[in-house]
């Protein structure tokens, strides 16, 4: 069984990924309802990703014999001055996900929770791509501020969707 203060911040983290996931949902559905579709499906699977995250999490509590304490969620920011301000708070809500993921894996390593480190490691490798995700697309956003379809065209250009899983994440409850 996972050390207790692991046990403790990972059920915090699972509801940090179902908050992320939440957010996303609603960038989503405001890039919807501005009819930019592109955008709204990347935030969309943007939303299940950070769910799945939330399920890989679940399930090592799970296979681990350790409890799974679900969480209240905030209600996200769905209210935007522009097509720009969500991208920002999404890499601004990437980078504290990096900070909260580090966390984790140095409170492993502090308590020589040796099989928690190494399942925490995979969530390190995912965070410097959701962060690098997210800045590419603010600097393109930033220079096309203008010509919110040019990010359209960015989007399906550059996120078509075709990555494929990663055969080395985690198994999510569930799945």
């Amino acid at each position: 069984m996972p050390a207790e203060r692991f046990i403790d911040a990972l059920n915090g983290q699972i509801a940090a990924e179902l908050g992320a996931s939440h957010q996303y949902v609603a960038i989503a559905v405001f890039y919807e309802a501005q009819t930019l579709p592109r955008l709204a499906r990347f935030f969309y699977d943007q939303a299940a990703e950070e769910r799945g995250h939330a399920m890989m999490m679940i399930k090592y509590l799970i296979d681990t014999d350790s409890p799974v304490r679900l969480t209240e969620i905030a209600a996200p920011e769905s209210e935007f001055t522009d097509h720009i301000a969500p991208i920002s708070l999404a890499l601004a809500q990437e980078r504290d996900v990096s900070r909260q993921i580090s966390k984790l894996f140095s409170l492993a390593r502090e308590e020589s929770d040796y099989l928690s480190e190494q399942f925490v490691q995979w969530f390190l490798k995912e965070q410097v791509e959701e962060e690098a995700t997210m800045l590419e697309l603010l600097e393109v956003a930033e220079r096309v501020r203008d010509f919110p379809m040019t990010l359209e065209e960015y989007i399906v250009r550059e996120h078509s969707g075709d990555e494929g899983e990663d055969p080395m994440a985690p198994t999510p409850a569930g799945g």
